[in-house]
């Protein structure tokens, strides 16, 4: 993986880039599409290439090693040829849903032991396992094996919860290292920085991923139940310790104005299952704000979903027909607001870029910030 630094903001710590993946081309700042089981919910693989025109998809390594399983996804080829994505492909090693399973499961010194939520059977995750089964599921940048302490974690337990993570790096780096991908193509191991809001801990882990060299960095544990003030913070103290010559992935983060926040302070790469999630209960983002589609207002109005032309949606769908849809439970109704929020994120990012490229992107920032806000 190559990542090229093209273009950085005068007055802030935004910048736009390429990466080059044997799957293809990702122009940064990027939006990713989440595919937790192989598929983004609701919306084919043709649309999120000719509508929504993403450049990579995530994918889940805890979700696709339970169903449908490592000996599938190998007879396939790998998740390319399983799913159809000829794009590049980035998988979370399950990390933080192990944390979400917290009543369901036991770490110690070796990995994650956890009980499966489909039918309660027992699994072990590992930092050389887990490097095992995303050489499997055959992602371009697969992720380390880390423990995502909550956001409002004691000092204490965040500094024992990034001492582990950290020994479970140096452990995951060994095993990707010291095996191949199975497909024919490259694949990139990113380290994840923690450390929850504590500077210190979050400098320290910062500190240690870079000393391990890899091709690009995530900074996770954010977006978990601290305040939005200390996440912002949290990006800051991280970025001024990653080298510039890197992408940096900040995980799971989420909304469209977090999203330029982020990029504001260094950030290249995101992901957040919002778009989809928040179309599915009928929100819709658009440029002038968010939309909930369900309330009367909309029912009798036949104007785009965003005015401003951010998806082909708008040139299809009136706000009026959407809403009937969803009022009627019809399905058609969650792939329209899918398919539109992730639009408007791909659209968000690219104009970013735009700005970036023309010099004026702090500018048009704290403009979009201030509309993304309102609720229409």
């Amino acid at each position: 993986m190559k990542f090229t630094l093209e273009h950085t903001d005068a007055k802030s710590s935004a910048r736009c880039g390429t990466i080059q993946t044997d799957h293809g081309e990702i122009q940064t700042p990027i939006f990713m599409p989440v595919g937790t089981l192989g598929s983004v919910k609701g919306v084919h693989m043709h649309e999120l290439k000719e509508d929504i025109n993403a450049d990579i998809i995530l994918g889940n390594t805890y979700h696709l090693y339970l169903r449908p399983g490592i000996e599938v996804l190998e007879a396939a080829g790998g998740l390319h040829k399983f799913n159809g994505w000829d794009r590049p492909i980035l998988t979370d090693s399950g990390g933080f849903q192990v944390f979400s399973l917290s009543s369901n499961r036991k770490l110690n010194e070796n990995g994650a032991e956890f009980r499966s939520h489909i039918d309660g059977s027992k699994h072990l995750f590992t930092p050389e396992n887990v490097m095992d089964i995303q050489r499997s599921i055959g992602a371009d940048i697969i992720m380390a094996f880390d423990e995502c302490p909550p956001g409002d974690s004691e000092y204490k337990y965040a500094k024992d919860s990034l001492a582990l993570t950290q020994r479970w790096l140096e452990r995951c780096c060994k095993r990707f290292d010291s095996t191949e991908g199975k497909y024919g193509y490259s694949q990139t191991l990113f380290p994840i920085v923690q450390g929850c809001v504590y500077k210190d801990l979050r400098i320290k882990s910062a500190e240690h991923a870079v000393a391990l060299d890899r091709e690009g960095y995530a900074i996770g544990g954010l977006a978990v139940g601290e305040p939005v003030e200390q996440m912002y913070e949290m990006i800051e103290v991280v970025n001024e310790v990653l080298p510039q010559e890197k992408p940096r992935y900040l995980m799971g983060v989420g909304t469209p104005i977090n999203i330029l926040e982020g990029i504001a302070r260094g950030v290249d790469m995101f992901d957040c299952v919002m778009p989809t999630r928040n179309g599915r209960n009928a929100m819709i983002f658009t440029s002038e704000g968010t939309i909930n589609i369900k309330n009367l207002k909309w029912e009798r109005d036949f104007s785009p979903l965003d005015p401003n032309g951010t998806s082909y949606v708008d040139s299809t769908y009136s706000k009026a027909y959407v809403r009937h849809l969803m009022k009627a439970n019809e399905l058609l109704a969650l792939q329209i607001c899918s398919i539109h929020n992730l639009a408007f994120y791909l659209w968000l990012v690219r104009e970013a870029r735009k700005h970036i490229q023309a010099g004026d992107f702090t500018t048009w920032k704290d403009m979009m910030v201030a509309k993304l806000g309102r609720r229409l």
